[in-house]
């Protein structure tokens, strides 16, 4: 992939991240990211914003939408330019706008999309809605020359990520792997401490995290945090 690739953010609104999940004992407003790539061979947008849930979840979250067709045409895109759908997982604030795209193929995660359907995971009609295309996947695939599907699981099992190759470093579209852009820096510097031979006892970090240093990731750009994740040395000559 040359550097003529184009990454462009989409704020698509946010929600209320109630202090239980925040980890501390307030609230946490958090945007909602989605990402436009466009690289001349049409465009992928990682992520569709939030669909509409249960009284109940509406309550809780208390989302605030901005639309995905109003998004994408402030970008100067219609949705009937994009050809391809990668969704980090299927959670309602992730996959809201896929049905805005009846017959765009969508990748995902074989357990991803089974989770999905068993229910209690999502919002039902967001992921089974007429037109619906899944292309699933059972682990890393190159979908495009130079553009990557990680695994990248924990918040859920399915979890991924997309990766582009470009001619000034990768940049990583990390979806939520990790809710803060610091959160991830703090995982980086557990792995860099183990491969430095630093003394036990050190924090766990994602075995996902040795396989997208392969990739040797200049920015990492996340679904719920406005952060870019850089690497302090400016990617060149760190532990790999």
């Amino acid at each position: 992939m040359g550097s003529n690739t184009a990454v462009r953010r989409l704020d698509l609104g946010y929600f209320v991240r109630p202090a239980a999940e925040a980890g501390g004992s307030r609230a946490r407003v958090e945007p909602v990211l989605a990402y436009l790539v466009r690289d001349g061979r049409g465009a992928i947008l990682f992520d569709t914003g939030i669909g509409v849930a249960d009284p109940g979840t509406e309550a809780y979250y208390r989302p605030r939408r901005r639309g995905l067709r109003e998004a994408l045409s402030a970008a100067g895109v219609g949705l009937e330019e994009v050809s391809l759908v990668v969704n980090c997982h299927l959670h309602f604030d992730h996959c809201g706008g896929n049905p805005l795209l009846p017959g765009t193929p969508i990748l995902v995660q074989k357990a991803e999309l089974a989770a999905a359907r068993r229910g209690g995971h999502t919002v039902e009609g967001l992921v089974d809605f007429p037109g619906a295309v899944y292309e699933e996947l059972a682990g890393e695939a190159e979908i495009r020359p130079g553009v990557w599907i990680i695994t990248t699981p924990g918040h859920t099992p399915g979890h991924q990520s997309l990766v582009l190759r470009r001619g000034d470093g990768s940049v990583v579209l990390a979806g939520q792997a990790h809710d803060l852009a610091s959160e991830f820096a703090s995982d980086q510097s557990a792995r860099r401490a183990a491969l430095e031979g630093a003394e036990q006892p050190l924090p766990g970090f994602p075995r996902w995290l040795d396989r997208l240093a392969d990739f040797d990731p200049r920015r990492v750009l996340f679904a719920h945090d406005c952060s870019v994740w850089e690497p302090p040395d400016g990617g060149r000559g760190g532990p790999g």
